[in-house]
């Protein structure tokens, strides 16, 4: 079995008497991308440190790519690729000149630091603009540089924190398919910090969920899901033009049907098993006027929400990281 790429144990950093992060177990496998998901103040940013071995653990351990990241720091910043939610260029510098300097402060000789640079370019959709001065970049392209001067080394894992804060729904869409595509076809492992639950969604196959300092569960989101809403994991809306008085009560005598609810012009329909099929078949016998059949899916909102909510039911005394979360994520939960 191969072990884990990164794999913490007990990692806990406090500063003085507050915990930012608390008793971290956390496993990554090689090639994965992982989404660390929470609200600022979470502890995601001093997770990263100490794994990139930028601060040391006041507790636990941390292993990226085999080694120790408090006794072994160089050599885990060779193997790793660090993107921070600003990054910072020589804006007199073209991208070509930014980018060439990088790769020989990792001790690339010219002539190769500079084929590397040009190659880097092309892999994040910046070669037309390699000439360009960085002081122009928009806050997209300059993330996309950012991603190029991660790659110049060609690390293990990259790690990125936030990385699309202030960038146009258009920008983040082209940098999460390109996150994607660079998995995809060099099998880099990457493990992305953010607080934007769709983003994190789209392209992580794992997620884990941070309140706290704590990591509350991780998972991809189906297995989430069917942790949270184990009791009645399908759930099927019907719509229709009107239900008949007995539609409820013979809905209810489906194999596998544990609830019916049906208000106005919709019955929701919740069972243990799919139940679509022969929803379908009893609304058909029933001469329903259906006008819609959709199976709901819970998506990561639901799933953040409801560990959130279980998270505060325990008391868990986090109550600056709590009020935090109630106002980065109070919009993504209202009714639409």
């Amino acid at each position: 079995m191969e072990l884990p790429i990164i794999e913490t144990k007990g990692l806990t950093k406090r500063y003085g008497s507050l915990t930012a992060v608390d008793g971290l177990d956390l496993s990554i496998g090689k090639g994965e991308i992982f989404g660390l998901l929470g609200p600022n103040g979470a502890g995601k940013s001093t997770t990263i440190l100490m794994l990139l071995g930028l601060t040391e653990p006041t507790a636990g351990q941390a292993r990226v790519c085999g080694l120790d990241p408090s006794r072994e720091p160089i050599p885990v910043k060779r193997k790793v690729g660090y993107l921070p939610d600003s990054v910072g260029f020589y804006n007199d510098l073209t991208a070509l000149e930014n980018l060439s300097y990088i790769a020989r402060l990792n001790s690339l000789p010219d002539a190769e630091a500079r084929n590397r640079a040009r190659e880097m370019l092309r892999e994040v959709g910046l070669e037309g603009a390699m000439h360009k001065k960085a002081g122009t970049f928009s806050r997209g392209m300059k993330q996309r540089l950012g991603l190029a001067d991660v790659l110049i080394k060609q690390p293990e894992v990259i790690i990125l924190d936030e990385p699309t804060l202030g960038i146009d729904p258009a920008g983040v869409r082209d940098f999460l398919d390109l996150i994607r595509n660079l998995n995809s076809r060099l099998g880099q492992t990457i493990l992305l910090s953010s607080h934007h639950l769709h983003q994190v969604q789209e392209v992580c196959h794992r997620v884990g969920i941070f309140v706290g300092g704590r990591l509350l569960a991780a998972g991809s989101v189906e297995t989430l899901a069917a942790q949270l809403f184990n009791a009645d994991p399908y759930v099927v809306e019907v719509s229709l033009l009107q239900a008949p008085s007995t539609l409820a009560e013979s809905l209810a005598g489906l194999p596998g049907v544990s609830e019916v609810v049906v208000r106005d012009q919709v019955a929701i329909v919740s069972g243990s098993e799919d139940i679509t099929p022969a929803l379908v078949r009893r609304l058909v016998a029933e001469n329903a006027e259906v006008t819609g059949v959709q199976r709901r899916t819970y998506g990561l909102g639901e799933i953040y929400q409801q560990y959130f909510e279980n998270n505060l039911k325990e008391n868990i005394p986090h109550e600056k990281s709590s009020g935090l979360f109630q106002r980065s994520f109070a919009g993504l939960f209202k009714k639409r």
